[in-house]
């Protein structure tokens, strides 16, 4: 993961969690949320989970529906940019790889054609060609899973929040399609990415998202969370 790349994931995870939240649920307190253009530090004594409620454990209700969050992609991506004609998953690729060659096509009129993914989760190089085999090959992970957030709430939010939480950039990342399988919807206490350099970008990101959304973290993956966040530079 090159020095560019997290300077430029930091403040998408900053940006486009401000922008969900604000226009999707005002009770919570954007005061929280900075755009930084740093690496991420964490300062000496500072709890990264201050302000998340931590549970016991996560419960699983087995009632998950994927189609409560709306199509599996939408165009309803709320970063600068968004509403583009393009489904998230379209603007996510184009965010994520480089060398990029595109393709009008249905879903998106600039989609990606071919590109390469510099995978943060295995620190592996992907070609992507885009065909009946892309989805193997690259796909689109949710942060915070679909179904680990209906564990810890998401069940009772609105059909609206659901959909933006679904497309929501700062919780998507592109990545090998055998480690974002790998991963499902295991909760960090399970899973943490195989690449332990991106073990700290990782875990912020996953608690911007919680704090973002107030959303819980059961008490297993509140410990992993700060082991990881224990790797960020100090600052």
């Amino acid at each position: 993961m090159n020095h560019k790349r997290l300077l430029w994931l930091v403040a998408i995870v900053a940006i486009a969690v401000l922008v969900a939240v604000q226009a999707t649920n005002s009770s919570i307190d954007r005061s929280q949320f900075v755009a930084s253009a740093d690496i991420p530090t964490v300062a000496p004594g500072v709890d990264v989970l201050a302000g998340i409620a931590v549970i016991p454990l996560r419960i699983r209700g087995y009632d998950y529906r994927r189609d409560a969050f709306g199509d599996s992609w939408a165009d309803d991506n709320p970063a600068p940019g968004g509403y583009n004609g393009c489904d998230t998953r379209n603007d996510i690729l184009d965010r994520d790889l480089v060398d990029k060659s595109y393709v009008s096509i249905k879903r998106c009129p600039h989609a990606v054609a071919t590109g390469l993914l510099h995978d943060p989760y295995t620190n592996t190089d992907i070609a992507f060609t885009r065909g009946e085999q892309t989805g193997a090959a690259v796909q689109i992970d949710h942060i915070v899973p679909l179904a680990l957030a209906w564990d810890l709430g998401a069940r009772n939010w609105t059909d609206d929040l659901r959909l933006r939480f679904a497309n929501d950039p700062a919780n998507l990342l592109a990545v090998q399609g055998q480690a974002n399988q790998d991963k499902g919807d295991r909760e960090p206490a399970s899973w943490m990415p195989p690449n332990l350099a991106f073990r700290c970008q990782y875990a912020m990101q996953f608690i911007a998202v919680l704090r973002g959304y107030a959303l819980p973290v059961d008490a297993p993956s509140a410990v992993a969370l700060r082991d990881a966040a224990s790797t960020c530079p100090t600052g």
